[in-house]
């Protein structure tokens, strides 16, 4: 793993310092002009070298660094924590007013008695007749998230919020000795300024890997620390699929290679993960399990697009495409917000007795609605054509290739028509703003069923306000 050898020299410096943390100033400067010669990518191996080559030396001495919130039945406990009169009954949430719609999530006192997410409303209430059913509300969610995060930041600086209901802090200087009291002051904060009932479990540990594994280790409203030097005991005692980054799948490749438990897994090398990975990620998934500070690059913005499975009337091919309009404005206004352009497009639906059909479409890049609904309309008319359905089950519109204005190459081609929307679409953008709503749009805007259409809660996304314009 350990390939370059012109960095050794380096290893060694580190190595010493890890081993004597306590060396002079003169020292210490020498390891910061280390530290200095190599990238972070070349650090993160270092580091891993290290650990291989300096016995526990180096695990043990990794900080309490990472603090991660992860907030207990999100969805459901904000219910509670709204209406009094449901907090002592089992809650599911769910997308849809229907008896067939499934439950997005549930609070666990609905969990004690069996219920599970993805179960439908119908065999939730044969369960438990008491069950009370909410359907979802995310601008209610996006705005308890957002004074979740300004009470959090009272205490420590977010560093990443992961979803709607998980938050990273990373612990600098003297905050990794108070990394408890920090803790327990933000859980204070949370219960007497956002609600008793919104409940938050919290990790500690060297890095945001064991601090997420910690957090979910003592759920609901737990508090869990992983120091650096505990380990690994407090491992041995989850399952392999209780570690992020271990699917069903790689549950079952880990199990074909031999590795039954968290225990196997710690003792094999870094080289044996990657190999049964197939790739980095097993050497950073074995490194970040050992405390090194391991982080991913930023991923790259590929796409933006909406989903939605119909309902009702839009479940008519006549009607569906109603709903993909608002899709594809809703898609096209995020576009437009982070500052892109497109040019590529992909429609897709599945009908009601499951035949999917997909299309893409290029074009020279734009950003206006326009232009995104023309494309939209007729890849969509393709599909009605070759599939010829009676009734939709879903429908989704993805933007592809998509660029700054910076990296848009020019089209000789482009008229100023396609210019002139453009502009007249920043210019409804502005009005929407201002008004906080959509009070002028392109064509029909219906209503569809479960509202919200482009602001859909997904892991890694928390819809901005104009989401629900």
């Amino acid at each position: 793993m350990w390939r370059a050898a012109a960095d050794q020299p380096v290893a060694r410096i580190l190595a010493d310092f890890l081993k004597n943390p306590t060396l002079g100033a003169a020292q210490n400067r020498l390891v910061f002009c280390a530290l200095k010669t190599l990238s972070s990518t070349r650090i993160n191996v270092l580091i891993m070298f290290l650990s291989q080559n300096s016995g526990s030396c180096v695990q043990n001495h990794f900080p309490t660094a990472s603090l991660y919130i992860d907030f207990d039945a999100f969805f459901a406990n904000v219910e509670k924590q709204l209406d009094p009169s449901i907090r002592a009954r089992p809650v599911g949430v769910t997308a849809l007013d229907s008896e067939h719609s499934a439950l997005i999530t549930r609070c666990y006192i609905a969990k004690g008695a069996g219920i599970k997410r993805g179960m439908r409303v119908s065999e939730a209430r044969a369960m438990r007749r008491d069950i009370v059913i909410r359907v979802a509300r995310p601008d209610i969610y996006v705005d308890i998230h957002n004074r979740i995060v300004a009470e959090v930041n009272r205490h420590v600086p977010v560093k990443k919020v992961w979803s709607i209901d998980e938050v990273e802090c990373a612990l600098i200087g003297d905050e990794q000795q108070r990394a408890a009291d920090i803790g327990r002051a933000i859980e204070a904060g949370l219960k007497r300024n956002i609600g008793p009932y919104i409940t938050p479990s919290i990790g500690l540990a060297p890095n945001q890997f064991l601090a997420k594994v910690a957090a979910e280790m003592d759920k609901p409203n737990g508090f869990v620390t992983l120091r650096a030097k505990d380990l690994p005991g407090p491992l041995f005692d989850l399952k392999l699929s209780d570690l992020p980054g271990i699917s069903s799948g790689m549950e079952t490749r880990l199990h074909k290679a031999g590795i039954m438990s968290v225990e196997d897994f710690w003792h094999i090398s870094a080289k044996h993960a990657r190999a049964i990975w197939g790739n980095v990620e097993g050497e950073r998934l074995w490194a970040q399990l050992r405390g090194h500070p391991i982080e991913k690059a930023p991923t790259q913005r590929r796409m933006f697009g909406h989903s939605r499975v119909l309902s009702g009337e839009f479940k008519d091919p006549k009607r569906a495409v109603d709903c993909l309009r608002l899709l594809t404005v809703k898609a096209a206004n995020r576009l437009r917000r982070e500052n892109y352009t497109a040019a590529a497009m992909s429609v897709s639906f599945k009908t009601q007795n499951k035949i999917r059909w997909s299309g893409e479409t290029q074009f020279s890049a734009c950003r206006d609605d326009h232009s995104l609904l023309g494309h939209m309309h007729r890849l969509y008319e393709r599909g009605m054509s070759e599939t010829r359905p009676k009734r939709l089950q879903s429908a989704s519109v993805m933007l592809h290739k998509i660029a700054l204005p910076t990296q848009r190459g020019r089209d000789l081609f482009e008229d100023q028509n396609s210019r002139n929307w453009e502009k007249l679409t920043d210019v409804m953008d502005g009005l929407n703003r201002n008004a906080k709503r959509a009070v002028i749009h392109l064509g029909p805007r219906p209503k569809i069923p479960g509202g919200y259409a482009g602001a859909k809660i997904a892991f890694g996304r928390v819809p901005d306000a104009e989401d629900f314009y």
